[in-house]
């Protein structure tokens, strides 16, 4: 027998094996969302959002602070280098912050935020160990070591 009546398959079978392979290489086209290399973004594009950095290391006790308003502990856990983490807020905290459960680095600043998400305050390091902002509710916080 001769080697091409050995791979002669039925049309049939042809036409099966030629709707596979080609969709096969239909998916090596795109990305894995089924993006075409044409809606994917430029490499520049993807690269252009600002990545955060860690202001510093926030694991450990805080004492937050508003004047007039009162001050609590907050005991901030995360990673060595995280830009992000949770939050153990202590009794007395001003305003909402008794809500604190979260922090994340934005930037430049500081955001603390409840059990719910809201954004809570917004603080920036002027000096290591030492965060100063605002409450959303527009009272000045401090943040310190």
């Amino acid at each position: 027998m001769h080697f091409h009546a050995m791979i002669q398959l039925p049309s049939a079978g042809r036409l099966a094996t030629a709707l596979l392979a080609a969709v096969i290489l239909a998916g090596c086209s795109g990305d894995r969302f089924g993006n075409s290399p044409e809606q994917q973004p430029a490499p520049a594009a993807r690269a252009a959002a600002p990545r955060a950095v860690p202001l510093a290391d926030m694991t450990g006790r805080w004492q937050l602070t508003s004047p007039g308003s009162g001050a609590c502990g907050m005991s901030f856990t995360g990673a060595t280098g995280a830009v992000e983490g949770t939050i153990a807020p202590e009794g007395g905290c001003p305003g909402k912050f008794f809500t604190s459960r979260r922090w994340t680095f934005d930037q430049d600043a500081l955001l603390i935020r409840s059990h719910t998400g809201e954004v809570l305050g917004r603080l920036a390091m002027p000096a290591p160990g030492r965060f100063e902002g605002q409450a959303t509710s527009g009272e000045a916080l401090a943040l310190t070591r």
